[in-house]
Formats: C-alpha cells, structure tokens, sequence
C-alpha cells in the first residue's frame, strides 16, 4: 500500500468514525445503560491526547519526564478561569475577590453571537496550551540538564508544587485557592439547534479537538525536527557531533509536549463539573505513564489504542467487579468493592508478560495492518496452491 492509500484510508476511517459518533449522541439517551459509552468516549480522547504528549517526550526525545500533571492543572485552570461568566464570578469566588473580569466566549459571543461564542472556547484552550508551554519553558531552563531518573525527579517536584502553589489562600483571587471552579463552558456546550431539532456534539466535540492535536503532533514527529528529536533518543553524543543544538531542541520538545498536555487539562475541565487542584496528583501522571508503557514507547498509535482500552476497563467495563455483579454473575461475597482495582492489575500484568514492549512496540498502525494484510495474502495464496494440486 502506498502513502497516498494510507492517508485516504486513514481519512475515509476518521470520517467513518466522526459520523459513528454523532450518530451516537443522537440515538442514546443519557437514561440508558448505553451513554457511559459516550462519556468514556469523551475521557479516553483526553487521556489519548495527555499519553500521545508524554509520549512525544519520554518515547521520541528520550526524556523521562514526570510533570505532566502539572501542566495539565495549568491549562485546566486557564481555560476554567478565563470562560467563567461575569454573572457567576461572583458566586464561584465566594470568599474571594475575583480580578479576572473578562470571559473569552461571553465577549466574542456579544459581538459575533454563537459563532462568537465558539471561537471564545477555542481561544481559551489554545491560551491554556500556551500557559502550560510557558511553564515548561521556566522549568526547562534548570532542569533541562538533568538526565534520566534526575530530569523524572525534579519534573516531578515541579508538579506537586504548582499543585501546592494554587491552593494557596494568597492567589485566591486567581485561582479561587482550595475551592473548586465550576460554572464554566463544559462540553454539553457544543451542540446545534436547528429549528425545533437539537444535535449534541459533546462526544464529537471531544474526539474531534483530541484527533486535531494527535494529528499535529504526528506531523511534528514526521517533520526534521521529529527526525532531530529521535537522533537525540538514539545517542545524543552523536547528535550534537551532527551539528544539533541539544539543549534548544530538548527545550523545544518539552515545550511541545507540554502545550499539549495543557489543552488535554483545557479537554478535561470541559469533562468535568468541577476543577481543583488537589484532583490533579502525581497519581494521574502514572496512569499517563502506564498507558504510554502499554501502548509501547514511541508509537503514537499504541497510545491511543491503550487510552481507549484503559479507560473502557477501568471506567466501564469492570465496574460491576465493584457492585457484586460482573457479566451476569450475581457474587456480593466475590466481587466486592475494590476487586475491579485486583483484576485491572492481573490484566496490566499480563499484557507486559506477553507484550514486552507495548501492545504496538514502537510501530505505528498502517505498520501493523500492512503486515496483517500481507500475511493474510499469503494465506489466501498458499490455500490457493494448495487447491490446485492433484489429489494423490
């Protein structure tokens, strides 16, 4: 298969899956039992989107870094501050003294109505990304010249202490300290009327904002500087003997990865109801960490695929490990409260034993189903032949 056949093949899949979701959206309704599938589809996007960053770090570049977290706090923090209307300002900053006055998509959308209103969102996340790739950038500069368990460590830190930073009661103003933002533009935003008709949006809105960033962090990877950041994985001595401004492009990619992360915490404020500070621990890095390791370092693929597995397993479909009923056995003395967590490790375990480097390695998946259609041409050939022959 040519490039040209992958990337309409690609496309025509991509298509196929946007229509599946809006269809989706319209058929189920969030009584049944069936609309966790829609919020697990607006979950996995996130954490698709925050595992293909970290990847585009540890997987690429080859540098361990731990803050992920920390980045994601700063642009769900952004993106809640800065789409809070003015007429809830004051109830959400109830003991505080709010000074930002200015929500993006209520000024846009007074002037340009809800195309307005749309753009408005939109520039809230990008600031968030922008934000978080700030942060990186102060961050970058001392521990950019760590290496290996070191550049974890101090990443790490850095996390827990903008984490610690905006509970502080000082920048309440700001942040609204330990107390939670709410009342800002979430998901159930996206939707189009159309006469007496309500199309919703939010799964597509979601998934949609999730593939665009994906995409343009694949392009990146494909690009020189993609090319650049592998040659300083692979032996950074022979790097910078090619001419490469290591220090430049570490910060560059760090950079980079914290954008995205930042506009996946912007994606997962719009998810949740509520943001807070004490929600975004070192914990969520792991879980980003795990699913980077399963879907195999340096596969862009294998981070989605494995975003979208765990989540299913760990949101929905071992739920019932929890509430004494799992696939129509009914064994409270069994399956009781904290036994989802014991076979969602057995699970993890076995994946590592029989998947030593991630489910796809560092292969992409157009890889892996030109090798899957190639052995199946064999197949089909050697039973062909096979066939053909006399029977003696």
């Amino acid at each position: 298969m040519t490039k040209k056949t992958h990337r309409l093949t690609a496309a025509a899949l991509l298509a196929l899956m946007f229509a599946m979701i809006i269809v989706l959206e319209q058929i189920i309704k969030p009584t049944d039992a069936a609309a966790m599938l829609l919020t697990v589809l607006k979950k996995s996007s996130v954490y698709a989107l925050v595992a293909v960053s970290m990847n585009l770090l540890n997987g690429f570049t080859g540098l361990f870094s731990l803050g992920q977290a920390g980045f994601m706090l700063l642009g769900a923090y952004t993106y809640a501050i800065f789409t809070i209307p003015l007429a809830d300002r004051e109830f959400v900053y109830q003991y505080y003294d709010c000074v930002v006055h200015f929500s993006f998509p209520e000024a846009l959308g007074s002037i340009m109505g809800g195309f307005g209103a749309l753009l408005g969102v939109a520039l809230a996340v990008i600031l968030a990304g922008l934000v978080a790739a700030a942060a990186a950038w102060l961050i970058g500069l001392p521990v950019l010249r760590l290496k290996s368990d070191y550049l974890a460590i101090a990443t790490l830190g850095f996390a827990e202490i903008i984490r610690a930073v905006f509970q502080w009661g000082k920048l309440g103003p700001v942040t609204n300290a330990a107390n939670p933002l709410k009342n800002y533009v979430r998901l159930n935003f996206f939707r189009l009327s159309i006469g007496d008709t309500t199309i919703n949006l939010s799964a597509f809105a979601s998934v949609m904002m999730a593939t665009l960033c994906i995409g343009a962090i694949v392009l990146l990877v494909n690009s020189s500087y993609g090319r650049a950041f592998k040659a300083i994985r692979e032996d950074e001595i022979a790097a910078e003997a090619m001419g490469l401004n290591l220090y430049r492009l570490k910060q560059l990619a760090f950079c980079i990865s914290s954008f995205f992360a930042g506009i996946g915490g912007a994606m997962l404020a719009m998810f949740a109801n509520t943001v807070q500070a004490n929600n975004f621990k070192a914990a969520m890095t792991y879980e980003i960490l795990l699913i980077v390791v399963l879907g195999g370092i340096g596969s862009i693929s294998g981070s989605c695929i494995s975003a979208l597995l765990f989540i299913f397993s760990s949101e929905w479909w071992l739920r019932g490990l929890d509430s004494g009923r799992f696939l129509g056995i009914a064994a409270p003395s069994v399956f009781r409260n904290g036994f989802r967590l014991v076979v969602f490790s057995l699970i993890i375990m076995a994946v590592v034993l029989f998947f030593r480097r991630g489910i796809m390695g560092d292969k992409e998946l157009p890889y892996a189903a030109g090798r899957l259609w190639g052995r199946l041409r064999a197949f089909l050939a050697k039973a062909d032949r096979k066939a053909g022959e006399p029977n003696g």
